[in-house]
């Protein structure tokens, strides 16, 4: 590996590591911002000024918004996310079963999703300006125009409401057979695997056919190989780079997705934990869910910059 490219990649790391701790200080402050005086909501409104004045001092509310923020920051840098305030108890804590519980529905939805949509893309870039193309390119713009939440709305009027096939709410709670584990994470998969797959798809189509449109294969079709041949043999092997980083953007939509879908459908995962901390204004819970789900699309993006420079043979 050359030294430019390893400067490159360097350059990049940097350069996410800039980015999360830029977000960092836009969470905490987003999140300092919202209505309402913590301690008054802890305690209630009955609660008298000198009650509300001792919880602000034992929080350290009362303490320079910058502060705080730098006391904050050390800790996550060191590991410690804080302690809830509606709970009083450590948000590491909160968060360890929730958080495998999200890995494990967006792992799911991987599996399903990147096969699905690697198969169609390819296929419909093989087959290009054919009816199937049509179909495909058709479906994925439609699904791309839809919004998250009506995509999970529409599976539980369909699959729910009219049906009556799923539960329209996901609680993972006494599973003892696959069949419920699959009624579990059927709606809220199928939910996720239309958002992530229709845009991976048009990202891999679109990265197979510029890489058919090269003049060498050109020159194979032209000495007599088979379309899905040429593509195969000639074409994919040179569009790995391309669609690897169509992979990790798309995944990246995971994590907008993960939020709406838990929330429409109850499931107790991270992005739920969040949105329950929002309505308590449990601020520690909500920037290291915050942080947590910052650091999983940096990841990703971070890595699709990378597999392009690593993949780019002119800077090989």
């Amino acid at each position: 590996m050359s030294t430019y490219i390893v400067n490159l990649v360097t350059v990049r790391l940097l350069i996410a590591a800039l980015t999360l701790l830029i977000v960092s200080f836009a969470v905490f402050f987003a999140t300092a911002m919202l209505p309402g005086d913590t301690a008054t909501i802890l305690l209630g409104q009955a609660a008298t000024p000198e009650a509300v004045a001792g919880l602000r001092t034992a929080m350290h509310l009362d303490e320079p918004a910058l502060v705080r923020f730098l006391h904050w920051l050390s800790g996550l840098l060191s590991g410690d996310l804080g302690t809830s305030y509606v709970n009083n108890v450590a948000v590491a804590d909160l968060i360890g079963g929730r958080f495998v519980n999200t890995m494990r529905l967006a792992g799911i939805t991987t599996l399903i999703s990147v096969p699905l949509a690697l198969t169609l893309g390819i296929t419909a870039a093989m087959f290009q300006g054919s009816l199937y193309d049509r179909i495909v390119t058709i479906f994925t713009i439609g699904v791309i125009s839809i919004p998250e939440f009506v995509v999970a709305t529409s599976a539980v009027l369909v699959f729910s409401v009219y049906l009556k096939w799923l539960p329209a709410l996901s609680i993972a709670s006494d599973v003892t057979s696959i069949w419920q584990i699959l009624k579990i994470y059927a709606m809220p998969v199928i939910s996720l695997t239309f958002v992530v797959s229709a845009q991976m798809i048009r990202m891999t189509r679109a990265a197979v056919i510029d890489t058919i449109n090269t003049p060498y294969v050109e020159t194979a079709l032209l000495k007599g190989a088979s379309r899905p041949r040429m593509v195969l043999r000639h074409a994919l092997p040179n569009a790995v780079g391309p669609i690897v980083n169509a992979v990790a953007l798309s995944l990246s939509y995971l994590v907008g997705g993960v939020i709406i879908v838990e929330t429409i459908f109850n499931y107790p995962g991270i992005a739920k934990l969040m949105v329950d901390g929002v309505s308590t204004r449990d601020l520690p819970l909500i920037q290291s869910c915050a942080m947590i789900f910052c650091f999983g699309y940096l990841t990703l993006i971070t890595l699709a910059d990378i597999v392009a420079i690593l993949a780019n043979p002119r800077l090989r």
